[in-house]
Order: structure tokens, then sequence, then C-alpha cells
């Protein structure tokens, strides 16, 4: 009896004194959480303690790393039993997804510090985590919890040490103090100063691809991404505010309901303050409460007072103290709280999750698109990483709503046509990112109302109300390089020039120093037509280059460039290799300003573009220190878009722009830079003036903001014109849909409107736009050139950059750096 007592006693001992050994954050630390602020590397050192602690209800999982080389990690936790049968539990749950499997277990994702300086997320998540393992341990039962403590280790680690840096000791509460007041580059962005809780769909930052990779093993039944807002809002919960996209199904706004009543139980029993169904939509799909939700979860955000002007304690509006401890209870509540209500509602939660993914009823059955290889070929890569699936045509035609003419219409289907179906697993996203325009419930949105693949990949679409068969080949899928070597006695090597991966191939040579021509007008060879912008390298150019063959050949090869020969520089048709209008490549020495007045994130979105993109040298320069530096050494400066621009830009600010202007620099001004330059004694562009009938109107109060919209766009797509005869629009055709963000308008330039909205043309095809914003948009200026003396500034009136996901307007940065001389 002795003995079975002991063994029973051996047998029940790892799960009863285990959990009481874990050390909390504070014990682990060597401080009390909440009176400073964690470095990353202390949160991995702390959930590798707890995984080596309780391997049995634990896994550390390490997905990826930063640009800087942090570490990106996520921990799983559940009960014992279901740790060691976790991987049938995920394909289980995979099965029930197509309405098979007998899944039994609600899976929970927490994700904090996407915004790095709203840093109580990550110190929550480690008090959060400690309380599952303990007190809460319950809950895991039937529950798996994955928890990402900071999907943005660069930012936040950048925001603590700038905090460390700059706060009194002891800290102050005082919001005049400067621990409260960080610089122009604050801890929210990445390392390129992208936003990447606006990636989840679009993906151009490493973090968001490699979390998609794991997400994409697990797609929980409820996902909550943990945020700060400002220090004078108390907390936000579920159910999020309109408008609603109206793929969200019934079940999901009622379960947001349910959670955010569950929080205010425990919110209300301390006398807590909150909002609810306020401010935070669940629209843009590529949010990390949005993106969830199109993939079948509960998505929602969280929002505690604080983010960055908080620090470890300040005093706010109304006199009260929040410190970084109050913070940390509020999200440790809700994450807790969370996982209760999702544990007692497994059930439904799996229930409701299986039906999400049956088949629906949306108006448009198929997506048949049509465009260059290279074009269909990026938007394939895209939806390989979203697991979409898609096909090519079968031939014939298809019959459907035109993207580009926006009527009803006929598109050619054939073999190189891409067909995507709403008729798939991920049918919803499809409807969602496919979609020609999206349906609003409600105008006053937190972010763009307007995001349509087809148009920001710059194709020729077709929406159709019928299921459009596909075959399940990939017809623009690039193969790894294949080796081509170029031969040596040709005349010259010729070029397309129609899309960025073309961008691409043009930028290594010229670093590698092979001198490149481009033609200014169509010409044919070897019975080959061949567009403006075209590359031609000639072997009489590169004489002195003794790797001239051996580097093309790379990086032709490197780039899946297709290069044609020529023996002669004698065209069929056009103009010959020695004409004036076959003009040199210049390799140009680019610089940027950074720091106020330009924004962050237009700044990062450029600086993305050349060094992950474009893969081609900038020089930043800060514009604390502009006056003292000789632009004489630089072919191109980059205004980004951004505020104040009007008070930067004086008098004798543009006196020495127009003088470097005017001795052979190129001014390249995007958006909000703009209204520096379009003032009396600056360069030639004139900023359009509202209607003399959109004089402000009387309004009861409580519509300020509301009649604020009507003068608003908020990210509308618009169709305008094109002069492809332009070196700022060679690869493209007559017609490009723009996205605006912005209700800046300018009048046509009296020469050089190469892209413009034209008359009538001030109406989106997608999105919103206010009537006072619309009317000022009519007959006005997208992309233009005005000529400067021997140079010329180039305007970028809407973001051609924007996020990094607009497809279709990097090759027009391109050819603002390299067509035109």
């Amino acid at each position: 009896m002795k003995q079975f007592l002991l063994t029973l006693l051996l047998a029940i001992l790892p799960f009863s004194v285990v959990p009481q050994d874990l050390k909390s954050p504070s014990e682990f630390l060597g401080y009390p959480l909440g009176t400073q602020f964690t470095r990353h590397h202390q949160v991995v050192d702390y959930y590798k303690y707890l995984a080596e602690k309780a391997p049995d209800r634990m896994q550390f999982l390490e997905y990826g790393k930063t640009n800087e080389g942090r570490l990106l990690f996520l921990a799983y936790l559940s009960s014992a039993e279901n740790m060691g049968n976790l991987e049938n539990i995920r394909t289980e749950h995979l099965r029930s997804m197509r309405g098979e499997g007998n899944a039994s277990k609600v899976i929970v994702w927490l994700s904090y510090n996407v915004h790095g300086n709203e840093s109580v997320g990550t110190e929550a998540s480690m008090k959060t985590i400690h309380s599952l393992l303990k007190e809460n341990s319950d809950y895991l039962k039937n529950t798996v919890v994955i928890i990402d403590p900071c999907l943005n280790p660069d930012g936040r680690d950048r925001y603590v040490n700038w905090y460390n840096q700059y706060k009194n000791t002891p800290y102050t509460v005082d919001p005049n103090s400067t621990e409260h007041h960080q610089g122009w580059w604050t801890g929210r962005s990445n390392h390129y100063m992208f936003d990447l809780n606006r990636d989840w769909a679009w993906l151009t930052q490493m973090e968001s691809r490699q979390r998609l990779k794991v997400y994409n093993k697990w797609f929980p039944h409820v996902h909550v991404d943990f945020h700060e807002q400002g220090v004078d809002e108390p907390y936000y919960f579920a159910p999020a505010a309109e408008p609603y996209h109206e793929v969200i199904t019934a079940f999901q706004r009622s379960f947001q309901i349910d959670i955010g009543k569950n929080h205010a139980k425990y919110f209300d029993a301390e006398g807590w303050f909150y909002f609810t169904k306020e401010s935070f939509d669940l629209l843009y799909p590529s949010y990390g409460d949005t993106y969830p939700t199109y993939n079948g979860a509960i998505g929602m955000t969280y929002e505690q007072g604080g983010s960055g002007r908080a620090g470890l304690g300040i005093i706010t509006q109304i006199g009260d103290t929040l410190t970084l401890k109050d913070r940390i209870v509020h999200h440790h509540t809700t994450g807790l709280s969370t996982v209760e209500i999702s544990t007692k509602n497994a059930e439904k939660l799996i229930t409701e999750f299986k039906k999400f993914f049956k088949s629906k009823k949306y108006k448009y059955k198929s997506y048949l698109l049509n465009g260059e290889k290279d074009k269909l070929n990026a938007l394939a890569q895209l939806l390989d990483q979203h697991q979409i699936e898609y096909g090519s045509g079968k031939g014939g035609t298809a019959r459907g709503f035109r993207f580009m003419t926006g009527k009803t219409g006929n598109i050619k289907n054939s073999e190189e046509s891409m067909v995507v179906s709403t008729d798939q697993l991920k049918g919803t996203l499809v409807k969602v990112l496919f979609e020609p325009s999206t349906k609003l419930s409600d105008s006053l949105t937190y972010d763009i109302t307007a995001w349509s693949l087809p148009y920001a990949y710059g194709l020729d679409a077709l929406a159709s109300e019928t299921k459009i068969e596909a075959n399940t080949d990939n017809p623009w899928r690039m193969d790894p390089p294949k080796e081509k070597s170029v031969a040596k006695d040709n005349y010259a090597y010729v070029a397309q020039w129609k899309h960025m991966k073309d961008a691409r191939f043009l930028a290594e040579l010229l670093q590698e120093k092979i001198r490149v021509r481009y033609a200014k007008k169509p010409f044919a060879t070897n019975g080959k037509k061949y567009e403006r912008g075209s590359l031609i390298i000639t072997k009489g150019d590169n004489a002195n280059n003794a790797n001239f063959n051996t580097l093309l050949t790379e990086i032709a090869n490197k780039h899946h460039i297709t290069l044609e020969t020529t023996d002669t520089g004698f065209v069929e048709s056009g103009k010959d290799f020695g004409s004036e209008y076959v003009r040199m490549v210049p390799k140009v020495k680019v610089a940027m300003l950074s720091g106020e007045p330009t924004s962050t994130l237009r700044f990062g979105e450029i600086w993305h573009f050349f060094e992950r993109q474009l893969g081609y040298p900038i020089t930043i320069i800060d514009t604390s220190y502009l006056e003292s530096v000789d632009l004489s050494g630089y072919d191109v400066l980059i205004l980004p878009g951004g505020d104040g621009y009007t008070d930067f830009a004086d008098v004798k600010k543009l006196q020495r722009l127009k003088k470097w202007v005017s001795n052979g620099g190129r001014l390249i001004a995007m958006g909000g830079a703009i209204q520096g330059l379009a003032v009396e004694n600056g360069f030639g562009l004139k900023q359009r003036e509202a209607p003399m009938d959109s004089m402000e109107n009387l309004f009861p109060y409580e519509e300020t903001v509301r009649e604020q919209l009507r003068k608003e766009i908020r990210g509308a797509i618009f169709k305008a014109k094109v002069d492809p005869t332009h070196p700022l629009a060679f690869g493209y055709d007559d017609i490009y849909f723009t996205l605006k963000q912005e209700s800046y308008a300018y009048e046509y330039l009296d020469s050089g409107s190469v892209v413009y909205l034209e008359q009538g043309a001030q109406v989106p095809v997608a999105g919103f736009a206010g009537i006072e914003a619309q009317k000022k948009l009519n007959r006005t200026l997208v992309f233009g050139v005005e000529a400067h003396g021997q140079g010329k500034v180039v305007y970028l009136v809407d973001n051609p950059l924007f996020r990094g996901f607009w497809e279709n307007g990097k090759l027009f940065m391109a050819n603002a750096l390299f067509m035109l001389e």
C-alpha cells in the first residue's frame, strides 16, 4: 500500500508542484514587472525558461528573424495531454475547415506589440502566459493558446532604448517631460518604418511573411491584436465599430459582443473605464483583426490607453496617473478573459468555424485576369503566400463586370489568363481582396476603403457571376534561372521595359558599370517590336569592360531577363541605335530627405523600395543638416510626403532648391511635399482652389466629424489618363488606376502632365471620396514633370509606392530615376 501511494504521488507531482515552481516575470527578471521596460532578449530568455521548466505544457518555436536580426517566436501552451497530442489537434482542426475530422479543441492566438512603442503588450504577455501555466491552467484543458509576445521586436527595442536614454530617475509623470515625447522616428514601425499592422494582406515585410507561414498552419478560432491608443483614452475592446465588411458572419458579430460583455464584467468589478463600438472598424483587410476575421476567426483589436507617450507613468488630461503597471493589468485581464470565454464556448466556436468555410453565395464566382506575364507572376506569388488557389484559362471569352471600363463586357479567356474563384477554402478572402468595390455600411472609416488587387497590379480583369473553369497549371511561374550564355559577337542585346523585374535588372547593370541605353521611340529589329523604354546594351558601349559578357549573362539569368540579340544598329522601323532618340541611361546618384517634415511611413516606403525592391543605393540626408550639404554632388533628390512642408520650404530653402534644379538637378516631390513647392515664388505647379459653391454651410456640432468627410478621401481608386509617350510613363498603357489617400488637387502643367484625371473622372471607381473633395479633382494632375532650367521637377501627387503593395505604380518611380534626362 505504501509503495502504491508513493508511486501515485510521483505520478501527480509534476502537475501539482512544477506550476508552483515557475518563476513569475518579476522573479525571473529581477525587478517588479512594470517598473521598467524589458528588452527583447530578456523576453526571449523568459519564454525559453518557461519552456524548459514546463516542457509538458509549453513549446517555444522560433519562426524567423527581423531585419535587424532579432528573434521572432511563438509560445504554444495547453494541458499536458493536449501538448502530447498537439500535431493531431492541429491536423484535425485544419480538416474541420473542409467539413471533416473531429476537432474538439479551440485555438486562441494572442498577438502583442505589432507597434513597437505600444510597449505594454510584451510586458503583459509575460504575465498572461505565467497565469495560464499556473492559476488559470484549467482554461487549457480544451484550449490551445498561441502567444506571439512581440511581432515587432526592432520597433519595440528602438522605443525601449530611447526611453531608457531619455527618462528621468525616478521617472517623471509630467506630460511635458522629454521622456513623453518621442522624436521623428518612433518605435511604432519596423526597421523600414512600415506599419506592420497594415501589412497582413500585402506581405511586403519579412516579419509579416514569416508570421503568415505559421499562421496558415493553425488558423485560430480567435485572434486578438493587442494595441495602445492615446494616453487620455481608457480601454477599447470588442465589439468593433461600423463599417463591418459584409462577409463577416452573424456569429462573428455576435461572439464579439459575448467577448466584450465578459471583459466588461471584470472591468466593472474594478471600476475601470472602457468603450466599445467606436473608432476601430472591421473593413480594411490588412489589419491584425480583419485578416484573421476573413479567414474564419473572431478577430479583434484591444486598445489600452498609453502608447509611446505614457512611459512608466504619466498624468492624464483629467489628472489621473496612468502607470505601466496599470496598463499591464488591463491587457492581462482581457487576455485571460478571452481565453476563458473561448474555453467555455469551445463547441460553438468549433462548429461555427467549420460553417465559415462552407460554400457561399457571393455575387462574383470567379475573377479572370489578363496582363503581362511578369505582373501575373507577381500576383501569383502573393496568392501562394495566402494559400489562395488559382489556375489558367481554358480558352474562349468570358462575360462579366470589366474592371477597366466599369461596365459589363467580354474579355479573352486564354491559356495565359489567370482564373481565381471564390469557390475554394479561401473564398471569402478572395472576395475581399478582388471585389471591384467594397460595400460601405459607414463612410467614417479608420483606413483606406479600396484596395482591389486587379487595380493594384495593373491587370485587365473581369468579375464573373458564373464560375469560370480553369486548368491547374501556372504558365506565369518563373522557374529558377537557367544559365544562358550571352554570345560575345553580337552588336547589341535588347530587353523589354515593362515591369519592376526589368528595373531591378537595369539597376544591377548600372552598379556593375555596364553601360545601357534606352529607346525613346518604338522600334523593330529582327522581326520583333520593342516599345518605348526598351533597354539596349551594346558591345561598343562596353568595349572597355573585360567582364562584360560574363556579368551580363549572370545578371540577366538572375533577374529572369530574356535578352534578344541583333547584329546591327540599323533597325527595321523606328530610330537606329545611334539616334538622338536612343539615350544613355545615367548612373544617377540619389539622395532623399529624412526627418521633419517628412512622414516616417512615406520615407520608409521609398527606403524599402530602393533597398529591397529595386536594389539601388540611396543617400539619406536629414533635414536638420540639409543646409550644410552640397547638393551638387547628387543628381536626384527625393522629398517624401509629409505634413508641414509649407513651413519647411521657406524662401531661402526654395531658392536654393530652385537653383540646384536649374543647374541640372532632378527633384522628385511626393504627396504632401508638393505643398511646399506649389507656392508663390515656388515652381510652376498651381494648387486647385475649392469651387465657390463649396462654401461652408452651418451644421449641428455633433455632425462636425461627418461633415469633414465631405472634404476627405479615404483611400479611393480613380481612373486616370496616361501619356505613354512621355519617359515618365514608359512601360505603361494609356490608363492607370491610381490610389488617392489625400484630397490634394493641382492644375495641369502647361507642359508635362503625364498622368491626370480627365473631365468627369473625379468620381472614384472604388472607395470613398467626399463630395467636396470630388469637386476639386476634376481635370487635375496625378503625375507630371516640369522643366526648370537644365533640370526637372517630378510631381507624384498620389503615392505610387503606397505601403509597398500598389504594384502597378512602382515603374513610375523607376522611370523618374532612369528615364528622364
